[in-house]
């Protein structure tokens, strides 16, 4: 096509230079088919003394090929009249691919130019193969061969065939780090995407060479090391060295760690005439003495503009100013609070968001359209957005809008798939075999709203539940969500009765900080004892059969959950701190009447780049009031969820009665707490998730206060204690743990397992 512009530029020289000037009383359009002559006509601008100079000709000519719908344009001058010769592109009446296994023909067909039903464009097949190429590049297949053909159909029309060689994959057969002392190659590994091949690759993924992914992982561990203390890290460009014999990357990272910085002294200042700083100092979220933390930083930049929003300065902005002490290691920070330059949002427009719905992507924004423009918060709404996990990628641009003081949003997105189909199965010692199959799609409709179905069916226990929440509930930033289910227990070699449970849930949540968070709920569930006709009610322990005899008892509770997380990863958490304290109370309506309250803390320290220290405490309580006793399944039951090297249902209040079934019949007390050390297991790879763990459990569940007519009931607070080794696999087809504990103090009726281990995605 630039072989027959230039031809056509050097056509129209001649003649449009001698006759420069003069008026066109007409234009002539010759040569066209398809298109209208006055479409034709409408790419022709005379000057501003109405006439057709030689720069109006050639912006229409150029105007005209950049169409697309032709392949050849003349201007002539006859006289006093234009004539244009076209001859007008090929019908394309398909694109097609052929050879692609790799990619699918849906998603080669948004890389390319040429469309089925427009002009056939030289120029768009030539950078369409490039776009297939570079499309195979990100999937790991640098040697693709892509060869286009014309096919000649007749009438004007062909089909666009790409016929594709895929070629071998391009894999990570290495990843080094050159001058990291403070993180091991394991925990650097870890942080980025890009792994090396293993035997699960092609289960997992990750081990393909994609440069664009190699940057954002340079790009990454750079952050790592400014999160943790290192502000002045920086992260060289990779070396990348390719094997042909084994079509094979080796990746090197150099890093330059800088010194290990603490955070010196806090300080806010306010340059904005009104604005005391005394009502910001305590809103960033750094301290003195902590240890460097680049997050922290964004975190308090956030903060204050959201607070200086509320006190009425929407313009201003906070800048963090570091001043380095080298002596102390220690860094100084004064955030400056400036007055910035009076812009409004004119426009937010949204493009690429094929399934999303706009106010799913609006509502992300605590701006709106003629609110003045706040960098802060616009930064804040495009890490919501990418937090969603609904689109592939997410990015927000700004242009000028209609005035100066205006700007206009530009919010580019690619949809991704967010609906998950699994068939999963497994064994646990407390469940026997077991089999699930859930249905779940977090963005329904493009709406936002999450929905979800599961179905269980096991040796001892079998379920449905059926889930749906909405993250924005009436327009706020309150969670609601609503949940449906029911569940039966059989009798197993843990206890010799039969438990049903069905009902539902409503919970109502909202974040209060960026660490704290509160969930609201109300439940109304039916439970009901059962005792199998194999078993001999006679032997059942009192307690049971007192319970069965209770016949169905219905529960209304209110409830409420405070969490407060500082975790830096939820998946695999290294540092920080997790609460979780929850109360519900029974006797709204309803045949039982109780309050229940418990508490789980745990603490993550990482001690080195492979060893994590974790610590845990865990208690609760629980009481019947208005005259009644705690149903006997809403007590506590304790087992290795509390300490392990103990049998479900093992420890806590036990009937003891002679010639009963001797069954644990829960109490209304517990408390546990563990020790524990977790690692990466030597020489086994980072990405396969093979993670083992040492440690020390302690617990006890006691205070059995149900009946106890003719019962022989054992409730001390007996410490059970374990010390043991576990070994954890995120495998593909769902989490897998192996534990074997010893218990090195119980009481003399407690059922001891050192063994557990269960399998599946449940």
């Amino acid at each position: 096509m630039l072989v027959l512009v230039a031809a056509s530029a050097g056509m129209l020289a001649t003649p449009v230079c001698a006759a420069a000037g003069e008026p066109a009383d007409a234009i002539a359009v010759e040569g066209n088919r398809r298109v209208d002559p006055d479409t034709v006509r409408s790419y022709f601008h005379a000057s501003p003394a109405g006439q057709y100079d030689a720069a109006a000709l050639d912006a229409a000519l150029k105007d005209l090929y950049a169409t697309g719908q032709f392949d050849d344009v003349r201007i002539e001058r006859a006289g006093a009249r234009l004539v244009v010769h076209l001859t007008e592109a090929k019908f394309v009446n398909r694109v097609a691919f052929e050879g692609n296994k790799k990619i699918k023909d849906e998603d080669l067909a948004k890389v390319v130019r040429a469309k089925a039903r427009g002009g056939l464009q030289r120029a768009f097949v030539q950078s369409d193969v490039v776009s297939i190429m570079d499309a195979y590049r990100h999937v790991g297949r640098d040697d693709v061969i892509v060869v286009p053909e014309v096919i000649d159909r007749g009438n004007d029309s062909v089909d666009l065939v790409y016929t594709i060689t895929e070629g071998k994959k391009a894999t990570v057969r290495k990843i080094a780090f050159v001058g990291n002392r403070a993180f091991g190659e394991r925990q650097l590994k870890a942080i980025i995407k890009t792994s090396t091949s293993s035997m699960l690759s092609f289960l997992m993924g990750g081990d393909v060479y994609d440069p664009d992914q190699v940057e954002l992982d340079r790009e990454q561990i750079r952050l790592y090391y400014r999160n943790h203390g290192y502000a002045d890290a920086s992260v060289a460009a990779p070396v990348v060295e390719y094997d042909p014999a084994t079509k094979s990357f080796a990746l090197t990272f150099s890093i330059d760690e800088g010194p290990l910085y603490h955070f010196g002294g806090i300080s806010v200042a306010s340059d904005v005439p009104g604005l005391d700083p005394d009502k910001l100092r305590g809103v960033p979220v750094v301290r003195s003495g902590a240890l460097f933390d680049g997050s922290a930083l964004d975190k308090s930049n956030d903060a204050l503009a959201t607070e200086m929003a509320k006190l009425g300065y929407p313009f201003a902005n906070a800048e963090p100013r570091l001043t380095r002490d080298s002596a102390t290691q220690r860094i100084d920070v004064a955030f400056t609070i400036n007055q910035g330059q009076r812009t409004y949002v004119e426009r937010i427009e949204i493009h690429g968001n094929t399934r999303t719905r706009d106010y799913v992507i609006r509502r992300e924004f605590d701006l709106s359209e003629g609110d003045a423009y706040n960098k802060t918060l616009i930064d804040r709404a495009e890490r919501r957005l990418k937090n969603l996990n609904y689109f592939k990628t997410v990015k927000i641009t700004t242009r000028p809008g209609s005035s100066p003081d205006r700007v206009i949003l530009e919010v580019e997105t690619v949809d991704q798939s967010t609906g998950d189909f699994n068939v999963s199965g497994g064994y646990s010692t407390q469940d026997g075999w077991l089999g699930e199959v859930k249905v779940s799609e977090r963005n329904f409709y493009g709406s936002g709203n999450s929905v979800q179905a599961a179905v269980t069916y096991g040796q001892y226990t079998r379920g449905i539940d059926l889930s749906a929440s909405e993250p924005y509930f009436a327009g706020t930033r309150m969670a609601a969500g609503v949940e449906l289910y029911g569940r039966q227990a059989l009798v197993s070699p843990y206890q010799s009765y039969g438990t049903t449970t069905y009902g539902g849930a409503l919970s109502l949540g909202t974040p209060l900080t960026e660490q704290t968070s509160v969930l609201w709920r109300y439940s109304l569930y039916d439970q009901n004892v059962t005792l199998p006709p194999t078993v001999n009610a006679a032997a059942v322990s009192l307690p049971i059969r007192q319970a069965a005899a209770a016949g169905p008892q219905l529960v209304s509770s209110i409830g409420g959950t405070v969490t407060y997380s500082t975790l830096d990863n939820k998946k695999l958490p290294r540092d920080g701190f997790h609460s979780q304290l929850q109360q519900d109370l029974a006797g709204l309506g309803g045949d039982v009447k109780f309050l229940r309250t418990t508490e789980d803390l745990r603490y993550y320290k990482s001690i080195n780049s492979d060893l994590t220290a974790m610590v845990r405490g865990q208690g609760g309580y629980i009481t019947g009031w208005g005259g009644q006793q705690v149903p006997l399944l809403n007590s506590f039951f304790g087992g290795p969820n509390l300490v392990r090297g103990f049998a479900v249902n093992g420890i806590g209040p036990r009937d003891l009665t002679p010639g009963s079934t001797m069954d644990n019949v829960g109490g209304s007390m517990y408390w546990a707490t563990t020790a524990e050390l977790q690692s990466a297991i030597p020489g086994i790879p980072q990405e396969y998730g093979l993670r083992g763990s040492v440690f020390v459990d302690a617990g006890s569940v006691f205070g059995y206060n149900g009946p106890t007519q003719g019962a022989l009931i054992a409730s001390k607070n007996v410490v059970r204690s374990s010390v043991g080794a576990g070994l954890t696999w995120a495998s593909p087809f769902g989490p897998l743990t192996v534990d074997y504990a010893v218990p090195l103090s119980k009481a003399a009726y407690d059922v001891v397992q050192p063994l557990r281990f269960s399998a599946g995605g449940f």
